[in-house]
């Protein structure tokens, strides 16, 4: 274990930035924090989580794939893959970290996809346990532990000191180059982390019943009534897939530059009335079975397919996002009062 006093914090991005890119959570304009690129006086954000997940620095919103010129009739395929060199992800909550597995789970399945791949090889996660939960938070019911984050590196943080623990080799590698931290920390940790399990057991949603969202309950929850009532006032703007860590789905779109045409990939949401569009028409024309698909996805569908897994982690954001107070725990929650899956109950 090292440490490093909250005074020197500067110095220590200063040294990590020296041969990477750094990039740390840090408030915006407007006060939402924000993981943004690190420059000299550029001020680690007090809030808990940022407004939007990590996942952004490996499966960005907009990237470009390729580009074509048509000479004639010849077709020149072009490279327009924006390369970046190794970066540290710094201050990543439990929630986050975990939603890298996931994605991983998607992303790196054969055939990999290099795009995603070569992010996730340049990355190093310094994680930032989690001090104040929010009440919003449930990562407990995946079985996190906010108080005890993974990654590449393990920080906790008090008014005084950051700690700082090396998990995997390219974590002790990176500790290596930074002299600034020294040993101890040890008891600070402990005090830290037996507060915020304390805090932990105290929150409204740490019980969420998860029991029978499996393969042999999937049509009985496929066919609840509840699906109707649940998705009337969903507006279907996409809120909570654009700030969910884990929503993976996407769009190839193509324009003409006047000089080329690039092609493109953007984030897409199953609750949007064009998702899978096709020339005979949408799978789901009717909000109920959009609505119904993302919760499915989540609880049902992608557990069934990764030894149980579920989609979700309990960062909460889709909580504090929705116009409507719609999210998955509601969901589940009236899923099971309505007696669907009395089995697992």
């Amino acid at each position: 274990m090292k440490q490093i006093p909250v005074s020197k914090l500067n110095e220590l991005f200063t040294a990590i930035s020296g041969e990477r890119t750094l990039y740390i959570p840090a408030d915006d304009g407007s006060g939402q924090a924000r993981f943004t690129k690190w420059h000299d006086g550029l001020e680690l954000t007090k809030k808990g989580n940022t407004v939007r997940s990590a996942k952004d620095l490996f499966f960005p919103q907009i990237e470009n794939l390729a580009a074509f010129r048509v000479t004639g009739k010849e077709i020149a395929v072009l490279e327009s893959r924006e390369t970046g060199g190794p970066f540290v992800l710094f201050g990543v909550r439990a929630c986050d970290c975990r939603s890298f597995e996931i994605l991983d789970r998607v992303f790196l399945s054969d055939p990999a996809d290099t795009y995603y791949q070569d992010r996730r090889e340049n990355g190093l996660i310094v994680t930032l346990a989690c001090s104040r939960p929010a009440e919003t938070c449930f990562c407990g019911n995946f079985e996190i532990d906010a108080a005890n984050p993974g990654g590449d590196v393990t920080c906790w943080m008090d008014a005084e000191r950051l700690c700082w623990r090396a998990n995997t080799e390219r974590g002790e590698a990176l500790t290596a180059t930074l002299p600034m931290l020294e040993d101890g920390g040890e008891d600070a940790v402990e005090a830290q982390q037996a507060q915020t399990r304390a805090i932990l057991e105290r929150l409204p949603l740490r019980a969420l019943d998860l029991a029978g969202f499996d393969r042999e309950h999937m049509l009985e929850i496929f066919n609840s009534e509840r699906w109707a009532d649940l998705s009337e006032s969903c507006l279907g703007c996409g809120a909570c897939t654009f700030v969910c860590p884990t929503c993976q789905c996407y769009d190839i779109q193509e324009f003409h530059t006047g000089k080329e045409i690039r092609r493109f990939r953007c984030w897409d949401s199953c609750m949007y009335s064009d998702f899978t569009q096709m020339s005979a028409g949408q799978p789901r024309p009717t909000q109920k079975e959009r609505f119904r698909q993302r919760f499915m996805h989540k609880l049902v569908y992608f557990p069934n397919n990764n030894e149980g897994v579920f989609g979700c982690v309990g960062c909460g954001r889709c909580l504090q996002r929705c116009p409507i107070h719609m999210n998955i725990v509601k969901v589940a929650k009236a899923l099971k009062s309505n007696g669907v899956m009395s089995i697992g109950k």
